[in-house]
């Protein structure tokens, strides 16, 4: 064969397989989806999870003319709801609304049932939310820098709520604790931490935005500052405890959506697509930042690089807080 033939064969096939790899995404993108979705949620019916998945599933319902159908399997710190998903058949009808838990709990216990990078596959971050630093009333501080100067003056004497060991709101606490140098004494809830600092028993804690505002509003608690690197706008007259004195920290509480590993690009692009359009829509921002939560909608990438980054940040404030190896 000449070589003027063989060159035009070459470039005759490479076309070829580029139009049959373009008309099959095509394809595929057309097809799916043919029937109903689940999003799989860790948490019960009623919480920020539930909520937020419910919010966004209406509009991919929507958008994709399937129903997006909210599956709660609630336990074991969301590991249930990943491992269901881990396990699900990789073709974009299981997905996985996770949050923030997803990336403490390989530093938290000895045994997680899937792998957390390996198993799945980020569409995008929905969310965050921030925490806020509160204080109760009869405390005598005003602002972040003022609280550093009173706990630092009382070390190992001050104690402060959470909603339990290795939650996101005790590790905002830890972080925070370590990049001051401050000593303080958890006292882990399973219930009824925020009714022991309204009253005044435990007078400090994180607490979440869209739990906190009430409060805030009302008078019953005082907030120094809110754990983002940026002001939340649902609450933009709290600075964050970055500007009041702690540069460099943030700690925000986040979901995510993710399907199993291995579903198929066109299908991923797909669901980040519609899902990033969902998180645009002004009816649904409302909704979500009227429970103090901040839309993001980043790409694959963005997101599985956001995922390792917490991974490394909170192993390392789980190591230095010695709450390892449950």
């Amino acid at each position: 064969m000449k070589r003027g033939s063989f060159r035009f064969l070459m470039l005759f096939f490479m076309a070829l397989s580029l139009w049959t790899m373009t008309v099959s995404k095509i394809q595929a993108q057309q097809q799916y989806p043919v029937r109903p979705i689940r999003l799989v949620v860790g948490a019960v019916p009623g919480g920020g999870q539930d909520i937020t998945a419910r919010i966004i599933a209406q509009k991919l319902s929507e958008y994709l003319g399937q129903p997006v159908v909210v599956e709660n399997k609630a336990g074991a710190a969301t590991m249930i709801s990943g491992e269901a998903v881990a396990r699900a058949a990789p073709n974009g009808y299981t997905l996985w609304l996770t949050a923030s838990a997803m990336a403490i709990n390989p530093s938290m216990y000895k045994k997680v049932p899937y792998d957390t990078i390996k198993d799945f596959a980020p569409i995008s971050q929905v969310i965050a939310m921030p925490n806020v630093l509160v204080v109760h009333p009869s405390l005598p501080v005003k602002s972040v820098k003022e609280f550093i100067s009173y706990a630092g003056s009382r070390p190992g004497q001050m104690n402060y709520a959470s909603a339990g060991i290795g939650t996101a709101p005790h590790l905002s606490m830890e972080l925070f604790l370590s990049m001051t140098g401050l000593k303080m004494i958890h006292v882990p809830y399973k219930g009824g931490q925020v009714t022991e600092v309204v009253s005044g028993y435990v007078p400090v804690m994180m607490m979440n935005t869209l739990m906190a505002v009430p409060f805030i509003r009302s008078g019953t608690l005082r907030a120094l500052g809110v754990t983002s690197s940026v002001r939340s706008a649902s609450v933009p007259d709290i600075p964050t405890i970055a500007e009041a004195g702690v540069p460099g920290y943030e700690a925000v509480q986040w979901y995510g959506i993710l399907a199993p590993a291995g579903t198929p690009q066109e299908i991923i692009t797909v669901l980040h697509e519609n899902i990033v359009r969902a998180l645009k829509d002004p009816g649904v921002r409302k909704l979500l930042m009227n429970d103090g939560a901040e839309p993001i909608g980043t790409s694959p990438e963005e997101f599985s690089a956001f995922i390792r980054a917490e991974m490394d940040k909170w192993s390392k404030i789980i190591r230095s807080a010695g709450i390892a190896g449950q």
